[in-house]
């Protein structure tokens, strides 16, 4: 009878678990504050270029409240280094390019800490088109 109540415990405490780490990271007023320095997100549509866990359709979803329509994209000139963007001459990474609008730019920006974690740099990707990019800061 013991292990029942431990599965039960432990099949309801995991998905609260979860649900309590993504408010607390994704919605939470208490994990991240815009740092001052930063200028404001600009009206209007916004690419976005995406290698990791942006790539993923539910990670989306949780971060900026809706999948969007992602188009295959290429950026020439870096290789990836874990969780970061690296420049070399004849690498190229795969991933994604989100389009956005404002708010939801902001959405992503708290997602990668921007200006705590990560920059946000305009990056020229394979087919010419300009978007941005999240890049580790030093």
């Amino acid at each position: 009878m013991r292990p029942l109540k431990w599965l039960g415990a432990l099949a309801l405490g995991t998905p609260l678990a979860l649900a309590g780490w993504l408010w607390l990271s994704l919605l939470s007023p208490w994990t991240y504050d815009r740092p001052d320095h930063l200028a404001p997100v600009q009206e209007g549509p916004h690419r976005v270029f995406v290698y990791g866990t942006l790539t993923h359709a539910p990670v989306r979803w949780l971060v900026y409240g809706r999948a969007g329509d992602p188009e295959p994209a290429v950026l020439e000139g870096y290789r990836r280094n874990d969780l970061d963007l690296e420049k070399a001459p004849r690498g190229e990474v795969e991933g994604l390019v989100l389009t956005v609008d404002a708010g939801e730019l902001a959405r992503l920006d708290r997602y990668e800490r921007l200006g705590i974690r990560y920059d946000r740099v305009r990056v020229t990707l394979a087919d010419g088109r300009r978007a941005w990019a999240y890049r580790r800061r030093d």
